[in-house]
């Protein structure tokens, strides 16, 4: 039976690797990225790599067992229909965000996209966002020296996204320029014959000095069962500033896995608010690594699970520098049978002195079967050091409840103003208010 089950993993893993290496690159300009031998790299790491089980630390809580039966088919090029028209945005008023990417199941799609047809006076000669093969020569070698880290792999969905690299969204922010407009960063699933495994890829640089906000969205269109593998590059430069949403609102049938890697050099400030509603499964592995001393590190995440979903989140702070500064926040609101998975670690090097890190693990249950597997994680080598952390596990008061219905509210109202109320601690902080007052609508259809 063991082998069995190993075999079927091993078969899994070798058939997506196959359908990566038919994959043509988009890409005409692929020679100064190495693209060929990057993918051939990560071909490589992933054959000898094995499929992750809970078995393993760091997927204990999450069993991806079902996904092995399903058999995914990873698109060769944008042959979706996509119109404008099928597209679910996260704002109402889509003047919110005018500028916009959009990649249709790994593959840019310019006829869904705004950046390239909008002429806008505010908007740098010298700002870019668009895809790979369109990036300005005098960018190229920047970008070749970030892609050229995936060479050396140390996750396997990592290593499949980077095997199938054919294309990727890319935001280039030149020195000492701020953009004033936040970019919506759209990735699209959209059903095919069989179920889709789309790969898409983001980088983003903001170089010394630069101001950045970034919205970077994940849908699908129709509830079939898809997967969704995607690795997000964030470099801030010296003195840089990147404010990230990352919003998951995919199908009730898909399976997502991210991961975001991000550097901060000396002086930098990131910001990411990681929000989490959608998928039957979904991953996602935030890694913060600090690159020069005195960074800000801010990380806001919101998990909502309802049905018999399960959401994890695994983050990463790695401080190797003095005088880093880090805030983490994450709440979970777990309803019906769905299970939250939070681990949070906060890696403090012997270098890293004068390191003040706080992290706090906030959660709501909603129903006697809902679960949430809460670990914040402290590992700290310096001697000069401020950090802390805690986790709460917490229900609805039944005495809050009796007294918002004592003034008129009924029971289900009243739940979801309680709901709310835990949640906008998070969503008050978004950047962007129409994506606030959409997730609080999501959260009060769910509730």
């Amino acid at each position: 039976m063991m082998n069995t089950q190993v075999a079927s993993r091993e078969m899994f893993l070798t058939d997506l690797v196959n359908q990566c290496g038919n994959l043509e690159v988009a890409n005409s300009k692929s020679a100064a990225y190495g693209l060929q031998d990057l993918r051939e790299a990560a071909r490589e790491y992933v054959l000898a790599s094995s499929f992750p089980t809970v078995r393993d630390e760091e997927w204990r809580f999450t069993d991806l067992s079902s996904v092995l039966q399903i058999p995914f088919h990873i698109p060769q090029s944008n042959q979706s229909k996509v119109k404008l028209a099928d597209i679910i945005m996260p704002v109402k008023n889509r003047d919110d965000l005018p500028l916009r990417l959009v990649f249709v199941n790994g593959f840019y799609a310019p006829d869904l996209s705004t950046v390239e047809s909008l002429v806008l006076p505010n908007l740098p000669l010298d700002f870019y966002a668009g895809n790979l093969s369109n990036v300005p020569e005098k960018y190229q070698g920047r970008i070749s020296d970030v892609l050229s880290k995936h060479r050396q792999q140390t996750e396997v969905f990592t290593a499949l996204n980077t095997a199938g690299l054919a294309d990727s969204a890319v935001v280039f922010v030149p020195a000492n320029m701020s953009i004033e407009l936040p970019i919506h960063l759209l990735f699209l699933t959209a059903p095919g014959a069989s179920p889709t495994m789309s790969q898409p890829h983001c980088l983003v640089i903001a170089e010394p000095g630069s101001n950045v906000t970034l919205v970077e969205d994940y849908a699908t269109i129709g509830n079939v069962p898809a997967f969704t593998n995607a690795v997000t590059d964030v470099v801030v430069g010296e003195n840089a500033t990147v404010n990230h949403v990352r919003l998951q609102r995919e199908g009730g049938e898909v399976v997502h896995i991210g991961k975001s890697a991000i550097e901060q050099s000396r002086n930098s400030r990131y910001t990411c608010h990681a929000i989490s509603l959608g998928g039957k499964i979904s991953r996602h592995n935030l890694e913060v690594f600090q690159r020069g001393e005195a960074t800000e590190t801010t990380l806001n995440g919101l998990t909502v699970a309802f049905g018999e979903q399960l959401s994890d989140t695994h983050s990463v702070i790695d401080f190797n520098h003095p005088h880093g500064t880090s805030r983490q926040l994450h709440k979970c609101i777990v309803g019906n049978k769905a299970r939250a998975v939070f681990n949070g670690k906060v890696f403090v090097r012997k270098a890293a002195q004068l390191t003040d890190a706080g992290q706090l693990s906030r959660n709501l249950l909603l129903s006697p079967r809902a679960r949430v597997d809460t670990k914040p994680q402290l590992e700290i080598v310096a001697d000069n050091v401020k950090c802390s952390h805690g986790a709460t596990v917490s229900q609805l008061e039944d005495d809050e409840l009796f007294y918002l219905q004592s003034r008129g509210l009924d029971l289900e109202r009243s739940r979801y103003l309680l709901i709310d109320a835990f949640a906008a601690e998070m969503l008050n902080q978004l950047p962007i208010l129409g994506v606030a007052k959409m997730l609080s609508t999501c959260m009060a259809i769910q509730a």
